[in-house]
């Protein structure tokens, strides 16, 4: 049986989920999983690794949708609630999805894909009581495919076993010391591992409750923090600089009684990019805690954590957890001792495969089967600390990692623009923001329209905010454009 629902088993009484003001147990969780699987089996013995895409708000059903599949033994394919239909389609199309669970809010969004593709849609809704009996799955099987920016443009998905997911969760349960008595507020995307493996399933590992918010709004989560339940609480840089903020306008009655209240939280965590020192800081002033930053990606859930009970050092990320093999190295994959090199990583934590893509698995990893991060880091007093990446054209923003070749080429099929480059900004609120530099068709004008434009055919979080248009794109010999030089222009505008 899948570890996570067998351990769910003995919390059976206690509160798993809180969403839309609702408590919902782990036995309710279990039964309404179970439900759910067997529509989806269909009187079929195993789903056998058929993958299943879903769209579901964060909440109680999304549980359910995700454990159903598992239970089901199927590929678990969150679909993220934001995007549009493009980036929809591309991972029906690349995932071959046979269904796509939807709940009622999603209706029109979905509905095309019934034409594009020979993929049946299921209204979350309208599943009833099926009876029958649910598949045992071995953890070795694919469990799930989430999608990231890479340096190949068009988004990969990364695919992780039930084994990959397990030892990724009970690391971080251990060094995190999560416990039954923790509740943790969800304000992350549950398309990524930040919000599906750090904050969700720890918590359901563990007999925790997970409490759901649909959307951000800084005040209402000082007043959930206010109400004492929560006690646990892990976000991304932007969130913690939008609170801080928020925080800096109160009253100063009110912020003492919003620090009093922060003071009472066992952890509290930043992660999915760099945590700027100053953002750090300010947050400690506001609550009292020094944030525990970490290190991972979507191929290896979390591989390095400044310590629960230690130093946390600034502009750290800590060091390796229990089980999770990490070393630096060179251009030529040697390991480096007391230099700068290349994170790598080894361990059951590690990712299976890119789905469907054989040759950028193999390149990601070296030929005695390290994983290549793609981030620069040294040691220094035994924490590693980054340094950037070995590739500009990944930009980290407000926690997304988001390919600046991707938005390249949607660029250049605006027929107005004859070139382009996407670069990151940094930016004190969000790690970084997208610039882009436009050279214009010969007899065009900048088009005006470019983010409307954008917005049917990107994600809101991958739209560029910040543009500069010129006659041509700086080149080195080999006629790569130098992306180096590109910076400066947005600064200095």
């Amino acid at each position: 049986m899948i570890q996570i629902v067998q351990q769910a088993q003995g919390f059976s009484e206690r509160t798993a989920i809180r969403s839309y003001g609702q408590n919902y147990s782990y036995q309710t969780l279990l039964e309404k999983s179970e439900q759910i699987a067997l529509h989806l089996l269909n009187g079929r013995a195993d789903l056998n690794e058929a993958r299943i895409a879903f769209i579901v708000n964060p909440s109680f059903e999304y549980v359910a949708v995700q454990w159903a599949i598992w239970r089901a033994g199927g590929i678990a394919v969150p679909l993220c609630v934001s995007h549009p239909y493009a980036s929809i389609k591309y991972v029906i199309e690349d995932t071959r999805a046979e269904s796509v669970i939807y709940e009622k809010a999603f209706q029109d969004l979905v509905a095309p894909i019934a034409v594009d593709f020979q993929t049946s849609l299921i209204d979350l809704d309208e599943i009833g009581i099926t009876v029958g009996l649910l598949p045992d799955v071995h953890r070795d099987r694919r469990a799930m495919i989430l999608y990231t920016s890479g340096t190949t443009g068009q988004p990969k998905g990364v695919v992780t076993t039930h084994k990959n997911i397990e030892t990724q969760i009970s690391s971080l349960v251990e060094a995190w010391e999560w416990n039954q008595d923790d509740q943790i507020l969800n304000l992350l995307p549950l398309h990524h591992v930040h919000g599906i493996i750090n904050v969700l399933s720890c918590a359901l590992w563990s007999g925790a409750c997970c409490e759901f918010l649909p959307k951000f709004d800084a005040g209402t989560v000082f007043d959930i923090f206010l109400g004492g339940r929560i006690n646990v609480f892990m976000a991304v840089p932007t969130i913690f600089y939008k609170l801080i903020a928020y925080w800096q306008e109160l009253p100063v009655e009110e912020q003492v009684r919003i620090t009093e209240g922060l003071r009472k939280f066992r952890l509290m965590v930043s992660g999915s990019a760099a945590l700027p020192v100053s953002t750090l800081e300010k947050w400690q002033e506001v609550s009292g805690h020094v944030l525990l930053e970490r290190y991972g990606m979507t191929e290896i859930g979390m591989a390095i954590s400044n310590p629960y009970r230690g130093v946390r050092k600034p502009g750290h990320i800590g060091m390796a957890l229990a089980g999770v093999q990490v070393r630096l190295a060179d251009e030529e994959d040697k390991e480096v001792k007391g230099e700068a090199g290349e994170i790598q990583v080894k361990g059951d934590n590690v990712f299976l495969e890119y789905w469907n893509k054989e040759e950028a698995t193999k390149s990601s990893f070296t030929n005695d089967g390290w994983f290549k991060t793609g981030d620069i880091a040294v040691v220094e007093d035994g924490y590693y600390k980054i340094l950037g990446r070995n590739s500009v054209d990944i930009i980290k923003s407000g926690g997304y990692k988001i390919s600046a070749l991707e938005i390249e080429e949607v660029l250049r099929t605006n027929e107005a623009i004859k070139d382009c480059a996407v670069i990151g900004i940094p930016d004190a609120e969000w790690g970084e923001i997208i610039g882009a530099v436009i050279v214009p068709s010969e007899g065009k004008a900048f088009p005006d329209n470019l983010k409307a434009w954008l917005l049917d055919r990107l994600p809101k979080y991958k739209i560029p905010r910040s543009y500069i248009a010129l006659d041509e794109l700086p080149r080195n010999a080999m006629g790569k454009v130098t992306k180096k030089e590109l910076l400066p222009l947005f600064q200095e505008s």
